[in-house]
């Protein structure tokens, strides 16, 4: 958790930076973009890998008390909806948001419906926290 807050601004200042980037150079921007990218992918494999292996030391010695392994399966799983759900609202936040915007231009009287199906889009990410919730629960 402590790596977490620790990387938090250093994520911050690297999606800044990727956002300036894309102002001024897209071609190098996009390089750059991917590389980061790139390196994220690999930390985040990294730590999967230390955190199985982890799990996987931790539960030798309990092997003998039949311990099943279920609680390190739910957790990856948390988190696996967590991303999912995120990305799919993310996606779909865009899509909406921007159609939205269009609507709105040409009338006005639609932010309330318009707001609505915004907000429906972003209820996807708070299922994926439920289901999270409900998987740590049982961890």
């Amino acid at each position: 958790m402590i790596t977490w807050l620790i990387a938090l601004p250093a994520l911050v200042a690297a999606l800044a930076g990727v956002r300036l980037l894309t102002r001024r150079r897209r071609r190098a921007a996009v390089r750059w973009l991917i590389g980061a990218n790139a390196v994220l992918l690999a930390g985040a494999l990294v730590l999967l890998v230390a955190a199985l292996d982890g799990s996987a030391r931790a539960a030798a010695p309990a092997a003998a008390a039949a311990s099943t392994g279920l609680g390190s399966a739910a957790l990856i799983g948390a988190s696996i909806a967590v991303a999912g759900a995120s990305i799919g609202a993310a996606l779909a936040v865009a899509y909406t948001g921007a159609a939205a915007i269009a609507a709105l231009s040409e009338r006005p009287e639609l932010f309330g419906r318009a707001m609505v199906i915004v907000g429906l889009a972003e209820g996807i990410a708070v299922y994926g926290l439920v289901v999270a919730i409900l998987l740590i629960g049982r961890a």
